[in-house]
């Protein structure tokens, strides 16, 4: 049988031709929420909210499940330092992920590099970073071995790992080198967001 494929309109943006493998991918990683996107496929009359969809019913709930478990992992920042966040650099090799985390903060009004490699967000760092979101396993090595050249840049920038491997020992290594939070993928752009918005005590604007 022909894999299912979808047309998905998410806010202005319309994807056509999409397959049901790539879409199962967008919805565990948090990229289609319940309620912020419609699909539709053959034998579908008209549009249809994803989560109603039977067939894409059963990854919502592994997405809930992920979230719960991770949420219960995940250590909790430091005290926040009611900093001012503007420049974020993200160095991450996942596109979709990327795209999610780009598109998100520079809406908010953040201005965002991203880097894909360790070697790209060495040469992306500078002293105006307020913030940067950084994956552990990374094309060209661990994410870690960057982190004493951003603190040597400037130790005001703060760093937010963000892996689907968070294991214990990685998190207290983590903790040990400065790192400010350690955020379990896949995340919602509202875990993002939250972070965002008691570093700086303040609301994010919607």
């Amino acid at each position: 049988m022909a894999e299912i494929k979808y047309d998905i309109k998410r806010g202005a943006d319309v994807y056509r031709l999409i397959y049901h493998a790539r879409l199962r991918s967008w919805i565990l990683k948090g990229v289609i929420k319940r309620g912020e996107a419609i699909v539709w496929r053959s034998g579908l009359s008209g549009w249809r909210k994803p989560e109603d969809l039977e067939e894409l019913k059963p990854y919502f709930r592994q997405k809930d499940k992920e979230d719960l478990k991770r949420k219960k992992q995940e250590i909790k920042p430091g005290p926040f330092p009611k900093k001012r966040i503007k420049n974020i650099l993200i160095i991450e090799d996942e596109e979709d992920l990327c795209w999610l985390l780009s598109n998100t903060l520079k809406d908010k009004g953040y201005n965002v590099i991203i880097a894909n490699t360790i070697s790209e967000g060495a040469a992306c760092l500078k002293e105006s970073l307020d913030l940067v979101f950084l994956d552990l396993k990374l094309p060209d090595g661990d994410g870690m071995d960057i982190l004493p050249k951003i603190k040597e840049i400037t130790s005001e920038t703060l760093v937010a790992i963000i892996s689907a491997y968070g294991s214990e020992e990685r998190m207290e290594e983590a903790r040990a080198k400065g790192v400010y939070s350690f955020i379990n993928k896949p995340f919602t752009e509202e875990r993002i967001l939250d972070l965002l918005s008691q570093i700086s005590g303040q609301a994010i604007e919607d």
